[in-house]
């Protein structure tokens, strides 16, 4: 007949003891990891929040964008501004283009004719794609909103690999105090969400007076 063996008492206590130990060092674990991930997440929308405004010298219109967003050149003739994010994960970079352009006073379009002709112009993008047009308010004013999806080569140079990219365009046509003005938002395709938000409040911070 076997006889049932106990575990001694000194045993009992350091296997208690361990346990707690590691416990002890897991819950000290979790704390930190847990206050690092609030600190970043602090500093990200520390970041977020900071704005830099322009103001046109020569037509009424200001606006704010993001502060880690740097001035680029352009290939149109002479915007208002262009900035964009150099930190973004693509070899293309979103961008922000605000261009301006007087109004005939005797004879002043209406934003659907300002959308035709920009409709017909971007067509001639490679892989234009037309998504959608609505109309909304910027700075006070009517405007149209017009949404269209391309391809761009954003590294075009000999022997330097690199893939096509799909750009999701913003636009909006907005019609101010003696001026159109034209705002392109260029965002690559795999950004897109991130920064809708970032859109809406550039929009909200434009003064045309």
């Amino acid at each position: 007949m076997t006889q049932a063996t106990s575990t001694p008492p000194v045993l009992d206590e350091i296997a208690k003891a361990y346990p707690m130990r590691f416990l002890r060092k897991d819950v000290g674990v979790a704390i930190v990891a847990g206050a690092c991930l609030l600190i970043g997440l602090l500093i990200m929308n520390w970041a977020e929040a900071r704005t830099k405004t322009f103001a046109a010298q020569n037509v009424p219109f200001s606006i704010s964008y993001p502060a880690g967003w740097v001035t680029t050149e352009s290939l149109l003739d002479a915007p208002l501004m262009k900035v964009e994010d150099p930190v973004a994960r693509s070899a293309f970079k979103t961008s922000l283009t605000v261009e301006s352009r007087e109004l005939d006073p005797a004879a002043p379009p209406t934003l659907q004719e300002l959308l035709d002709r920009r409709v017909q112009d971007r067509a001639s993008l490679t892989g234009y794609h037309f998504l959608s047009n609505s109309e909304t308010t910027v700075g006070g004013q009517k405007a149209m909103r017009y949404d269209y999806a391309y391809t761009a080569q954003p590294i075009d140079q000999p022997r330097r690999a690199s893939l096509p990219v799909v750009v999701v365009a913003q636009e909006y046509i907005v019609i101010g105090k003696g001026n159109t003005y034209y705002l392109t938002f260029a965002v690559p395709e795999n950004e897109a969400d991130l920064n809708r938000p970032r859109i809406e409040r550039v929009i909200q911070s434009i003064k045309l007076d």
